[in-house]
């Protein structure tokens, strides 16, 4: 069964920064892409940013490109967002996912189910 734990989430100003994590478990997390959604209230989820499995292609959705950085480290089974000069607007509920991307686009496959998430909320 795979399994995914967001973290890291928080309270922050803005301009400030955060790093995201989540931890996989139940697959060979070194062999699938992976991404960020978000999430914020009345709102639809919608992809954030997505790596390929070795980290060679990312993927930025046009709010956060210049301002976040997707990594993963392979051996640790852990996906990773740096969040700097965070903006009100980034407020969300983060989640972590299994996707299908190129460098143009990023789309949730059904291989994991949506963990809990991190909440992610910047004051002004």
């Amino acid at each position: 069964q795979v399994q995914v734990v967001e973290s890291g989430g928080g309270l922050v100003q803005a301009g400030g920064s955060l790093r995201l994590s989540c931890i996989v478990s139940g697959l060979a997390f070194g062999v699938f892409n992976m991404g960020w959604f978000r999430q914020a209230p009345g709102k639809e989820r919608e992809p954030v940013s997505c790596i390929n499995y070795s980290g060679s292609t990312t993927y930025y959705g046009d709010s956060v490109k210049g301002r976040f950085t997707i990594s993963r480290d392979n051996g640790k089974k852990t996906l990773y967002l740096q969040m700097n000069s965070l903006k009100p607007e980034d407020t969300a509920v983060y989640y972590c996912s299994v996707v299908n991307m190129n460098e143009r686009t990023c789309s949730r496959t059904g291989v994991s189910a949506w963990g809990q998430g991190t909440q992610v909320t910047v004051s002004s």
